[in-house]
């Protein structure tokens, strides 16, 4: 048997019943609250979960609803999801947080269950664009789709200030999706006293690098000043944001923010 390179079937119902607990916690004001998902509040990015849930249940029945117009480019196709989105979204504004809760998890089992009958590698229904990939395996499929309702979820606990995903099991089969292999990470520290490090994602492991072959995915630049606080816990994630600089792929370079190097 073939083995999965990146295995994250197993981590949708532990991932959902969190979501539930999540949003059954949440107060009035909570579900009104800014995300990093640019315009969209709370209630707004968990509208977008039940939105990608019903859309996966709907295509278990092979049913698409909408025939999306002739796509011409990554980038046609980045437009007409993201209008895909924003209607369903703005439509859901009618509805009661009360009532979303209760559409996930009423809802929850049945998409788990067709994740569930997706053999590892037949050919996707959709490919992992992203990846440039034009057909996809269903595991790669699988693991695009934990990463995005990791990342939406992720999105709610940071606007209302709540962990809990935050950890190896959770995030590392994330970094694993979004790193494509050969993926470089390059880390700045600026000034005299800085230096700059790079780690490469090879045969399913991050390791530190020297070569300059490949050209960085995501780089990561900040001062000595705030290399030392954000590792020793000295500054909130709202100020080292604020001090650290970003490029290239941004999710990728998130987790300067968790690092700790210390006791802590």
């Amino acid at each position: 048997m073939m083995e999965i390179p990146i295995n994250t079937l197993h981590l949708f119902e532990p991932l959902e019943l969190k979501l539930i607990e999540l949003l059954k916690s949440l107060t009035r004001e909570d579900w009104n609250k800014p995300t990093l998902a640019k315009r969209w509040t709370v209630k707004d990015v968990t509208a977008h979960l039940l939105d990608t849930q019903l859309r996966a249940l709907a295509l278990s029945k092979n049913y698409v609803g909408e025939t999306p117009p002739n796509l011409n480019s990554y980038q046609e196709l980045v437009v007409y999801l993201n209008q895909l989105n924003a209607d369903w979204v703005n439509a859901m504004k009618r509805v009661n947080p009360d009532a979303l809760i209760t559409l996930l998890e009423s809802t929850q089992k049945s998409y788990i269950d067709y994740l569930h009958t997706l053999k590892p590698f037949d050919r996707a229904a959709f490919s992992v664009a992203w990846a440039g990939e034009h057909e996809s395996y269903n595991w790669f499929h699988l693991a695009r789709e934990y990463t995005e309702r990791w990342h939406h979820q992720q999105q709610i606990r940071e606007a209302v200030n709540k962990q809990g995903i935050m950890n190896r099991e959770f995030f590392f089969p994330l970094i694993q999706t979004l790193a494509e292999n050969e993926t470089v990470i390059k880390v700045i520290i600026n000034g005299e006293e800085g230096g700059v490090w790079q780690i490469q994602y090879q045969h399913q492991q991050w390791n530190f690098t020297t070569s300059t072959r490949n050209t960085p995915t995501t780089i990561i630049s900040l001062s000595p000043d705030t290399s030392w606080k954000i590792f020793t816990r000295a500054l909130s994630r709202e100020a080292a944001n604020e001090r650290v600089t970003i490029s290239g792929n941004k999710e990728l370079g998130q987790p300067i923010f968790n690092m700790t190097s210390v006791m802590a």
